[in-house]
């Protein structure tokens, strides 16, 4: 890389700490002030930087207007996607990813067991909010009094005996999902039915997707799924760091 374009990027997180003057930039570029002015005015004429009244730089209004415009135009299904059937294609399970708005979780990206007895769900379609894995993730991660006032205003069916049966026993769930960093839907939707699932996690580490892996008992047992959540885990790690742009690691769960 560039010596220049190196130490231009290492002023960003300078001025993100709050407007700095031109010696603190110097100084935490260990560079001559005339060095830190030269790359501090290139960073002000593209916007990146700005230079106060009192002399002092802070983070230009560019840098979070391209920031805006990535997320926007960032979609976690193309990038969850090839993820989804790697997963799919080692356990051989149905996965689903889903996402969060209002009071609904929706799947949005779904590949299919190669089992003959499949699970029904489709894209597009609400997920039961009380029971579903992916909807436990989900709402796990929003503030605790967006957490309450919805366990306060949804209903609680009784699908099966295990189905969670009212708002205290949900948000106790919750906050089980949120210490441990997965949920399960064991039996609590269909019987025969059992699901694992992760946050795929965003920028700052918030929530922005949940993935799953299902299977009917006839496939595999509640103790063989539960066996697959490290998988589960790292894929939907993998995911998040693709997503938020971060550092990927090497190593593949055993």
């Amino acid at each position: 890389m560039s010596q220049s374009v190196e130490r231009a990027l290492r002023i960003l997180p300078v001025l993100a700490k709050g407007p700095a003057g031109l010696g603190d930039v110097a100084e935490a570029l260990g560079v001559h002030k005339s060095t830190a002015l030269r790359l501090l005015r290139t960073l002000h004429e593209h916007g990146y930087a700005y230079r106060q009244a009192d002399g002092r730089y802070r983070l230009g209004a560019q840098l979070f207007a391209l920031a805006a415009e990535a997320v926007e135009n960032l979609d976690v299904r193309d990038i969850a996607h090839p993820h989804l059937v790697e997963l799919n294609r080692t356990t051989g399970h149905t996965v689903h990813l889903a996402l969060h708005q209002d009071d609904e979780v929706v799947y949005v990206d779904k590949v299919d067991s190669r089992y003959p007895v499949r699970m029904y769900s489709r894209i597009g379609k609400p997920v039961p909010l009380t029971v579903a894995a992916v909807a436990k993730v989900l709402l796990a991660d929003l503030p605790p009094a967006e957490r309450a006032a919805l366990a306060g205003r949804v209903e609680y069916p009784r699908y099966t005996a295990v189905s969670t049966p009212d708002a205290a026993a949900f948000l106790r769930e919750l906050e089980l999902v949120r210490e441990q960093g997965w949920a399960a839907d064991l039996g609590g939707h269909e019987e025969a039915i059992n699901c694992v699932g992760a946050p795929v996690r965003g920028p700052g580490g918030r929530v922005v997707a949940a993935l799953s892996l299902s299977a009917p008992t006839a496939a595999a047992t509640a103790e063989a799924l539960l066996e697959l959540l490290p998988l589960v885990l790292h894929t939907a790690d993998t995911i998040s760091r693709e997503y938020s742009g971060s550092a990927q690691e090497d190593d593949h769960p055993s």
